[in-house]
C-alpha cells in the first residue's frame, strides 16, 4: 500500500498529514518525515484521518517522534477519526502517553503554536 504525506504549517503548528496505510513497508517513510523536522521547541500534530491501518511498527515512529518534541521542549499530538487505528492507541495505553484529538482544529488549540 502506498503512503500519501504532506506537511503544512498552521496557525504556528506543522502538520503532518498521513494518508494509507501506516506498517512495516511504509512506516519509515513516516519516521523520516517526522525526523526531518526542525528540532526544538515546535508544536507537531499528525494528522492521521485519512490512515485505515497502523501496526505496531507505525505505533514505534509516532512515540518516538512524541518523544522527540518532548525532548526539545515542544509539543505533539495525532487526529485520529477511524475507530479501529483509535482503538490501537486506547488497547495499548498510549491515548495516556500521546493526546489524541478529533480533528486538526483541535489538535492545534491543544498542541498550540509559538507564543
Amino acid at each position: 500500500m502506498e503512503l500519501d504525506l504532506s506537511t503544512r504549517v498552521e496557525d504556528g503548528v506543522t502538520i503532518v498529514g498521513v494518508a494509507g496505510e501506516v506498517d512495516i513497508a511504509t512506516a519509515p517513510e513516516l519516521d523520516a518525515v517526522l525526523a526531518a523536522l526542525p528540532a526544538g521547541p515546535a508544536a507537531v500534530v499528525v494528522d492521521l484521518v485519512d490512515v485505515g491501518f497502523l501496526d505496531s511498527t507505525g505505533l514505534g515512529v509516532l512515540v518516538k517522534a512524541s518523544a522527540r518534541a518532548r525532548e526539545h521542549g515542544g509539543s505533539f499530538g495525532l487526529v485520529v477519526a477511524n475507530p479501529s487505528v483509535d482503538k490501537v492507541f486506547r488497547l495499548t495505553g498510549l491515548d495516556a502517553v500521546i493526546p489524541l484529538h478529533a480533528s486538526v482544529a483541535e489538535a492545534v488549540g491543544a498542541v498550540g503554536g509559538p507564543a
